[in-house]
């Protein structure tokens, strides 16, 4: 059964992902606290990933806006999915989040150039089965590798403001192309989304 799927995520980057690989899907944004009890970023990820599609499932269930006793021609939760998801870059193990201003940026992007580091989506899937909620959270990791950087090239990319609303202070799909070497693993996880894998799970369960 095709279930309709709720995209629990402001980002636009993820909409295209998920539109690339003919999706439909509508996005609910969640706007849950979000709180993390590892350091661990593979756990991290998925701990986030689950408390933003948790609260989306939940405002739905509160509101009744799906309930399955609606009338016929709306959304009931037998026939939803709520997709999560959230990314984190890490480097020697500390995780970077989005910068607070250009000056962590900077510093961010001095600390990941010339080298590796690690990215990290966490995905949760909630959907129904037989009456009951089911819970699919899993993650993958990508490893990036940097070209040198100069301080007058970061101060010229952090200048563009395309690191400002990123995990790490890039984006490997922009301007920072021009200084990514290569990578291990998903490009689209990078982005905001393993949407190949994505597609798979889903695919697997019976849900698209």
């Amino acid at each position: 059964m095709n279930k309709k799927i709720i995209l629990a995520s402001a980002s636009p980057r993820r909409r295209e992902l998920l539109t690339q690989i003919g999706l439909d899907f509508d996005v609910v944004v969640s706007e849950t606290e979000e709180k993390i009890t590892s350091t661990e970023p593979a756990k991290v990820v998925e701990e986030l990933s689950a408390q933003k599609a948790e609260a989306v499932w939940e405002k739905f269930a509160v509101n009744g806006v799906c309930e399955p006793e609606q009338k016929s021609g709306e959304t009931t939760m037998t026939d939803t999915l709520v997709l999560g998801a959230d990314t984190v870059v890490a480097c020697d193990g500390k995780i970077l989040g989005k910068p607070a201003d250009t000056e962590a940026a900077a510093a961010m992007l001095t600390m990941l150039q010339g080298r590796g580091h690690e990215v990290y989506t966490g995905v949760t899937v909630l959907y129904e089965e037989n009456g009951e909620r089911k819970t699919l959270t899993f993650h993958e990791k990508t490893t990036v590798h940097f070209y040198p950087m100069t301080d007058a090239q970061i101060r010229e990319y952090v200048a563009t403001g395309d690191p400002m609303d990123k995990a790490g202070s890039y984006g490997i799909q922009g301007f920072c192309a021009r200084y990514i070497r290569g990578i291990e693993g998903d490009y689209n996880n990078v982005v905001g989304l393993p949407v190949g894998r994505v597609y798979q799970e889903l695919h697997e369960l019976r849900l698209v």
